[in-house]
């Protein structure tokens, strides 16, 4: 009979464990759907409300070969403010979600990513997103991409 307590025990605390890593992974993606969701409609109250004020945005500039040649940080204020700007052309930023992983205060989102400009394939890459649990909530840190031609 004390086994079968002790499993049940295990269960019920490996239940409890994966159904607060799925709500955590909900939470996260959610914050990064926000995030693109604001980004491709120009909205900057619902862009900046996924992100932390610290946030960090980098590109990985690569050769011919795929290596990366240089790494460039833009700043986050500018890209706000081209977001926000009234826009000439149309682009879109479509994500998939490859792989998600969180612990109780970090996450890290794996997103490949086509991205649109007047309806046609621009670019293509892969966006590392990296989060933090705040007292408000899920929030992005740091995002880095590549980009394909």
């Amino acid at each position: 009979m004390k086994i079968s307590r002790t499993i049940l025990a295990l269960c019920l605390f490996w239940g409890a464990q994966h159904t607060a890593a799925q709500t955590r992974e909900y939470e996260v993606r959610e914050v990064v759907n926000r995030f693109f969701d604001g980004m491709n409609r120009g909205d900057t109250v619902l862009l900046r409300s996924a992100c932390t004020g610290s946030m960090i945005l980098q590109t990985c500039r690569t050769d011919s070969t795929g290596a990366v040649t240089a790494v460039k940080t833009d700043s986050f204020a500018e890209f706000v403010s081209l977001i926000g700007a009234p826009r000439k052309n149309e682009f879109e930023e479509r994500i998939t979600f490859g792989k998600v992983l969180t612990e109780e205060s970090l996450a890290s989102v794996w997103a490949p990513y086509t991205f649109y400009l007047n309806g046609e394939v621009s670019h293509t890459g892969t966006n590392s997103l990296q989060l933090v649990r705040t007292g408000e909530g899920w929030k992005i840190q740091y995002i880095i991409d590549t980009r394909r031609k």
